[in-house]
């Protein structure tokens, strides 16, 4: 059972009168809470914090100094329409960085659980991020972002608005990402291009023999090979089944809509 500590509000903090605050919140000094705010038991929110409005934090998230939360979404088709930004539990935010609510598209921005985020990144109007994401400083991601779960993007990153990032991916620092990154991949480079499967991450992460070996024979066979891609989809699907990996390799890649970077 967690112990959570007395809820502290330094006093020179401003909380709205409908935010809601959970058991063992530290609220710093200087911080900022707007209106339909909701915030985790046992989260730190960091001195000079913004948190605009229409936004839920989860339990146990750190948001580091100066960090701007649920701000407008900055996109010329946006007209105030309501919309969210949500944060899963255990999610560190550090300085600076800023988090836009949703639009009409989606009407929400969500980032899951156990992500770090670093410090002067930007995300964007509807993107979504899944659980344990990294992303490094001044990562920079456009709007429809979709990052998936276990993904690390390195510093210094753009990403190009309703561009895919798929589990496990590793993306290197500096990279300018205009495709979609297909899973179990490393990409880096401007223009990027991929460099393997990430063999130490999902060694880490405890992917079994069995599956890194089908997910090694799977790239070659789409990215290796001299057959098209189109081709290549239909062989790995062919000769790799009964592995739901490497079936969600094939799938993601059938489903670019910008392309893959290959």
């Amino acid at each position: 059972m967690t112990v959570r500590c007395e809820t502290r509000i330094h006093p020179t903090a401003i909380v709205h009168a409908d935010a809601q605050i959970g058991e063992g919140v530290q609220i710093d000094p200087w911080v900022i809470i707007g209106p339909q705010v909701t915030i985790g038991a046992g989260t730190r929110i960091g001195p000079r914090v913004l948190i605009e409005r229409d936004t839920s934090v989860g339990e146990d998230c750190t948001i580091g100094n100066g960090a701007a939360l649920g701000t407008d979404a900055q996109d010329m088709k946006y007209r105030g329409e309501p919309a969210t930004l949500e944060i899963g539990d255990r999610t560190v935010i550090r300085e600076f960085a800023t988090l836009n609510r949703g639009t009409a598209a989606s009407g929400k921005t969500v980032v899951g659980s156990d992500c770090l985020i670093m410090a002067y990144v930007h995300v964007a109007h509807d993107c979504e991020l899944g659980n344990h994401v990294i992303l490094s400083n001044a990562v920079n991601m456009g709007g429809h972002v979709l990052i998936e779960d276990w993904a690390i993007v390195g510093g210094l990153t753009p990403i190009h608005q309703f561009v895919r990032i798929g589990a496990h991916a590793f993306v290197g620092g500096g990279s300018r990402i205009s495709q979609d990154v297909p899973p179990y991949c490393r990409a880096a480079g401007n223009p990027p291009r991929l460099f393997g499967l990430n063999s130490v991450g999902l060694e880490r992460r405890g992917l079994s023999d069995e599956v890194r070996k089908a997910l090694k024979k799977a790239y070659r066979i789409l990215f290796k090979s001299d057959a098209s891609l189109s081709k290549a989809l239909l062989r790995a699907d062919e000769e790799i089944q009964g592995i739901p990996e490497v079936r969600h390799l094939i799938e993601f890649i059938r489903a670019s809509e910008r392309g893959i970077t290959t």
